[in-house]
């Protein structure tokens, strides 16, 4: 009887513990929670790389610091905040595309992958900050 009570108390400590809310796992001090629409129209020439798979396009007026798309295969496309998730917002923490390659300009050297978002150089907790996207014909439409 007691071996069942233990099993049950130490299942319940195993559901409670795990959390099914994804922001528990993304929630970053260092960046705000902003809301925004992007919508992009690849037929436009101002956004004509998108049209290629392995080209981006880097905004600096929308978003926190800016948003970075990226196309992966003409039917799949990544969007990422352009501020560096390991720096609270400063001057220097606004991230520049080069490539594939985000890099931030404080002196820790961080730079991320704009593809995963992940660290490729430096040190951190975070990764880039993602953002939703969806394709409906020619048009990207980006937001949170």
């Amino acid at each position: 009887m007691i071996r069942k009570i233990c099993s049950l108390l130490m299942l319940l400590l195993v559901f409670n513990s795990c959390s099914t809310n994804s922001e528990d796992r993304i929630n970053n001090p260092n960046l705000i929670d902003l809301s925004f629409r992007l919508n992009i129209d690849l037929d436009l020439p101002e956004y004509n790389g998108l049209n290629f798979p392995g080209n981006s396009y880097s905004t600096y007026n929308t978003g926190i610091n800016g948003v970075v798309v990226y196309n992966i295969n003409n039917t799949q496309f990544t969007a990422f905040e352009l501020s560096d998730p390991n720096h609270p917002l400063s001057d220097c923490s606004t991230l520049r595309v080069q490539g594939v390659i985000a890099k931030c300009d404080c002196n820790d050297g961080n730079s991320y992958n704009i593809l995963t978002g992940e660290l490729t150089n430096g040190s951190s907790q975070y990764t880039m900050k993602p953002y939703r996207i969806s394709k409906n014909g020619n048009t990207l439409e980006i937001f949170n």
